[in-house]
Parts: C-alpha cells; structure tokens; sequence
C-alpha cells in the first residue's frame, strides 16, 4: 500500500470557493497547491483503499471550502493530517510510520499541529493517545465531520460568515492519479460475520447512501470528466436491503445501477466486491441489456475449500460459488471475472489449499488477487488454534500465483488479434522491451479495456502514442500479449 498523492480539483456544479476556478488543474506532488498563497496550509496524506480515498476526497472539499490551501507535502504545511488503514497489519504499521514521521516534523517545528483519523483511529483510538501523545486530535471515522470545527477551534481555519457543509455529498475533490476515473462508495459498513475480518467491528454495521444523493454526487464527477465510474462498499449486493426491513419500497442495486445509467453521461460503470450469493438475475440482464455497464465483476469468493470457508464464516459454498459462475458466463458475453483469495487460513492443511488451487483451475477466473492471511485482534480467527508460519503461508502464495499466471496469461492470449475499446489514462516515455514490440526509449501510451480495472489488474500498453490523451477512449489491435498485460496498436481515436 503506498500513500497517494492528491490532486485538488473543485468537485461539483460549481466550485466550493469563489477563488478556487474550474479550470484548477490536479495537484501533484511537485506541483503548487490550490487555493490562496496567505491561506493555512494543510498537508493531507491517504493510507488505505479506495474507501478511505473517497474520504479524503470529501475531507479535502471541506478543508478548501473553509478557506485552507491544500496539498500532499507535509513539510510545508500547517497541520498534517493522516487517513489511516486499519485493516491488516501492513497497512496499521504503515499509519503508524506515517503519523510518527510527522510528529518528528512537529518536533522539529517544521509543521504546527498533527491529526489522525479514520478506520484506525476508530479501531485503537485510546491505545493511539496513550501511545502517541504528541498528535494533537484523534477522529474516528465518525467524528470526521469534526475536522473543520476543530481546526478552526485551534486557530489553523479562518472563520467564515457562509455555510459550507462538512463530508457532504457531492462535496468531493478529486484525488486519483488519473481524474478520469474515479470511486462511488454506495454504503458504509457491513453485515456479514466472516470470521476473519475486523471491518465490521470499526466501520459498523451496513448503511446505504440514499439514492438521490449518489446520483448527485456522479453526476458531479460526470461534469468534471470522469469517465470510469467504479462502484464500491464491503459488500455492493447489499445495497439498498438495511432499508428495504422498514421500507419495501426501497431502492435496491438494480434500480441505484438503472438511476446513474438514466442521470448521468459516465461511459463506465463498474462493479467491484459482489458477493457471489448477492449477484440476482435482474443483476445479469441489466449487465447485458447497458453497455455502459461492463461485463466486469470484482467477486471475492476467499477460498476454495468447503471446510474453511465454513471456518471463515463466509456464506457461499463450492456448489454455490460454481453455479453462480456458469449462470454469469451464459448470461453476459464476454464477462471477466476477478477475485481475491486468502491463503494459510487457521487449520488450512495441505488438502485445503489443493482443493483451492483445484478450484481455480476448474473455474479459470481472469483475475485472482492473493493474500496471505493476517491475524486480526478482536477476530474469531485471531483465537484459533493451528495458526499457519507465514514462512509456509509465502510458499503457498508463490505457488497459487504460479498456477494463476498460467491461467491469466492463457485467458490474455485469447485477446490477441481482436480490436477492443480502451481508455488511456498516462502517457510514459520508457517502459523498455515488451515481448516482441520493442518499445525501448520511446513514449508509449498505458490503457485499459473493459477487462482491466485499475490498480488491481493488468493495463494494455498502445502505440503510437502521438496525439493520445489520458482520459480519452481508443480502439486497440491487440498485437502480443503477456501473463497480465496486453500490447496493442491504436487503430483509431475518440
């Protein structure tokens, strides 16, 4: 996990400021931030998933519309603020550094004030504060409404006669590397007890976002050209059923799907964490019925063995997982399906994880994200007895990788030969040999097609690169093909 840098783009019809113009430019690192020269300087860094992405986001509007000048460098700033992972224990570690490395630029008098928020805060905020008594405010994620109240309090916002809201919907800034594609996160916490997971524990139990609001919100991201649109929560087939126990009118994830399809110019929606047990056939007909819609599922199915999924507490079985997967395929012409898989579970013996690797090659998923598993405190896993060596759960990561690159780099070669839509999002001037394209020492363009998601799966490497531009749709000749990745010729421009 790396902490990402964030662009500040004004995110709605009109921009949150009068002196913050539509025509802002992303922030980069290297690149000024946006908002007045004499305004309070916040440094604001995003450890974690897209999730927490999204809530940098929000946070980001809310600190700009109240008058901070924002951006990622934390030595030139007033106040540092650090959105924490609490998920696993790479991720607590690397919030941890992060917070640690700023309290030594406040001990250095180089910054003012430090603040921590987010999913590990609200996970060990009292052990946060008797460890790290120099941070200067600790908000869980539901206290990060207080931010702006708080720094104002302390002297580091200006006061402000007009309202502006807090964390509301659509007040986003755009903090992706590449602004045409961007997140909607349609709910917040989780029903589900896997056996392995502590999310429920922090972020709380499942809450759909209304409706009328998630359109709001990408139609704005639609006026500020995003053209990808990637559908997230912990569990995005639930959407819409904590409401429909007290209301049957309630909207369900079809009909939330069918709004932003009828309101809003995004060309591509897709769909990320569906539980297979969660995926309805008036899922499958709207998939083929919208091309806006992709033929792309994120599906995490965690493992391949009856008996530890029953162990992880997860609610789909092989059979289940099976007949779900050949109802897809039949359904929606040309689907690539992507999963995660956790290897080295408590108790996972030899013929566990063989009936795991069995599985993937019976069902060929396109892309298969692997983890090694993570002890999480507070879990009924975590209190298992026959916890794995991570020596023994590395080997049997290797070899489950092994077996899905074969798989991947068959399923790419079937691309070969075939003119696909993609969208460029970078243009980089050397990427050295690939396969028999040698592109060594000169720009090449890096795309996506419908298949490729970003950040977790492969990207299609296209030449030539004159005259394409991130955010812009080609149709590629796909020309060789690698374990993860295409190469491809434009054939023509949007």
């Amino acid at each position: 996990m790396n902490a990402k840098a964030l662009p500040v783009v004004p995110l709605a019809p009109d921009p949150i400021r009068p002196d913050v113009g539509r025509e802002a430019v992303a922030v980069r690192l290297k690149i000024d931030p946006v908002g007045p020269e004499d305004s309070p300087e916040i440094g604001l860094v995003t450890l974690g998933c897209d999730k927490n992405t999204v809530d940098s986001e929000k946070m980001l509007a809310a600190l700009v519309g109240h008058g901070a000048r924002v951006s990622s460098d934390l030595k030139g700033s007033d106040v540092v603020v650090v959105n924490t992972c609490g998920f696993i224990e790479a991720a607590k570690e690397q919030s941890i550094e992060t917070i640690l490395e700023a309290c030594r630029l406040k001990e250095k008098g180089r910054i003012r004030a430090v603040v921590a928020v987010g999913c590990m805060v609200q996970r060990y905020k009292d052990e946060l504060r008797s460890e790290i008594p120099e941070v200067d405010l600790f908000l869980g994620l539901n206290e990060m409404t207080s931010l702006v109240p708080a720094l104002r309090e302390g002297g580091f916002l200006p006061e402000l006669e007009e309202f502006v809201p807090v964390m509301e919907r659509p007040m986003r800034i755009l903090a992706t590397e590449t602004p045409h594609t961007s997140f909607l996160k349609i709910s917040e916490g989780c029903d589900h007890t896997c056996s392995f997971c502590a999310i429920p524990s922090f972020r709380g139990r499942h809450r759909s976002a209304p409706l009328p609001e998630l359109v709001a919100e990408a139609k704005a991201l639609a006026q500020e050209g995003v053209k990808e649109l990637n559908i997230i929560s912990q569990d995005t087939t639930w959407y819409g059923r904590d409401v429909k126990r007290r209301d049957p009118a309630a909207a369900l994830l079809p009909d939330l799907l069918r709004a932003l399809l009828r309101e809003t110019e995004v060309p591509w929606f897709r769909l990320f964490y569906m539980y297979p047990s969660g995926i309805t056939h008036e899922l499958m007909d709207l998939m083929v019925a919208e091309d806006s819609l992709l033929p792309y599922l994120d599906m995490p199915i965690q493992h391949g063995s009856d008996r530890v999924l029953k162990a992880m507490r997860r609610p789909e079985r092989q059979a289940l997982i099976r007949k779900r997967v050949a109802h897809l395929r039949d359904a929606i012409p040309g689907l690539t399906l992507r999963t995660t898989v956790i290897v080295g579970f408590p108790g996972e013996t030899d013929d566990d994880f063989r009936d795991l690797l069995d599985f993937l090659r019976e069902i060929r998923f396109d892309r298969v994200g692997a983890f090694t598993y993570s002890v999480e405190e507070g879990t009924p896993a975590a209190e298992m007895l026959d916890q794995l060596p991570a020596s023994l759960m590395r080997e049997r990561h290797e070899r489950l990788m092994d077996v899905q690159r074969e798989i991947s780099a068959e399923r790419n070669a079937e691309f070969v030969g075939r003119r696909l839509v993609a969208l460029v999002d970078e243009i980089v001037d050397n990427l050295g040999p690939l396969g028999e394209n040698d592109m060594a020492g000169r720009p090449v363009g890096v795309a996506r097609t419908e298949s490729q998601a970003i950040d977790v799966d492969g990207v299609t490497y296209v030449h030539p690169h004159e005259g394409l531009t991130p955010g812009e749709f080609v149709t590629v000749e796909i020309e060789d093909s690698q374990d993860y990745d295409l190469i491809g010729r434009v054939v023509e421009a949007s």
